[in-house]
């Protein structure tokens, strides 16, 4: 017995000595990130209109990034529990037990406070929206709704609506009808995208206790309430082209791009089975494809001044 204890208790530095800059990283989760400093940059352009600060455009990916990273280590650091029940999480060090919690809180907090202090060189109002995209984030989705409600998806994607509005107040330091599009375009773009994931991970978040559209209200229903979201982009993208934001490229490919989708979804109302989950991860990569052709055009196709 005393052999075990022993063994047991010199165990524990070696899991610690173990940690990597790439556990690090990967906690910060470097994918959503990703698509999220694309809308950022695209928030971004279109409020330059081609003349381009460099040295703010620095500031505001620094920023940006820093924030997310916050808010995505704060997720890990709360949800370490639940992840060790999904495939798709329980490799995770916070899940693994290979990060010590402390040692993830602090790293969040570190992150937020550093992100929050550069986007704040920028100007205050990209500092608040900074700081409404964590609250809801770790807050309203991670620590409230994700554990409680259907409404998760819906309401969390708050927070993945800021990173394009941020990009566009770095510049413009306001509030106008740029900024209500561009939350606007990705606000309904996340619950059918995400919805698509849930459909095909569905008996994971069942195990792990998520009460996921698909779970609770069933796949048939998700379908349906994804429609609505997709159809809603159409017109809000042709709102790019009226108000002079964007040119006539965009507008076409994203209306085209907007159709294709909701074709996909369509079609998906009359499967079953396994062609239900292959049209799930079909969806699943659309809608990815459709953010980022959408503002890779958005960002090429912004109005010249």
């Amino acid at each position: 017995m005393d052999k075990q204890l022993e063994m047991k208790s010199s165990s524990t530095p070696a899991v610690e000595q173990s940690l990597t800059w790439r556990d690090f990283i990967e906690i910060t989760k470097p994918r959503i990130i990703k698509s999220n400093l694309i809308a950022a940059f695209g928030g971004f352009w279109l409020a330059s209109q081609w003349n381009i600060d460099w040295l703010l455009f620095v500031y505001m990916l620094l920023g940006s990034t820093l924030v997310m990273a916050s808010s995505c280590v704060f997720n890990n650091y709360l949800d370490r529990e639940l992840d060790t029940k999904m495939a798709r999480t329980k490799h995770r060090p916070t899940a693994t037990g290979k990060m010590k919690p402390s040692i993830v809180l602090w790293y969040g907090i570190l992150l937020g406070v550093a992100g929050l202090i550069v986007l704040s060189v920028i100007n205050i109002l990209t500092a608040v929206l900074g700081a409404v995209g964590m609250f809801f984030y770790v807050v309203v989705y991670t620590m409230w709704l994700k554990r409680t409600s259907t409404w998760s998806t819906s309401v969390g994607g708050v927070s993945g609506a800021v990173p394009p509005v941020i990009g566009y107040t770095a510049v413009t330091n306001t509030i106008d009808m740029g900024a209500i599009l561009l939350f606007a375009l990705l606000f309904l773009w996340q619950p059918p995208h995400f919805w698509a994931l849930g459909i095909r991970k569905r008996e994971e978040y069942r195990a792990a206790g998520f009460p996921l559209l698909p779970v609770v209200k069933g796949v048939t229903r998700t379908k349906w309430q994804m429609l609505p979201y997709v159809i809603l982009l159409l017109p809000f993208s042709i709102l790019m082209y009226v108000y002079n934001y964007t040119g006539l490229i965009f507008l076409v490919v994203s209306l085209v791009l907007g159709v294709i989708w909701l074709w996909i979804c369509i079609k998906g109302l009359r499967l079953t089975g396994e062609k239900e989950d292959e049209w799930a991860r079909k969806a699943f990569l659309f809608s990815i494809q459709y953010l980022m052709v959408s503002f890779l055009i958005m960002i090429i196709d912004t109005t010249r001044v």
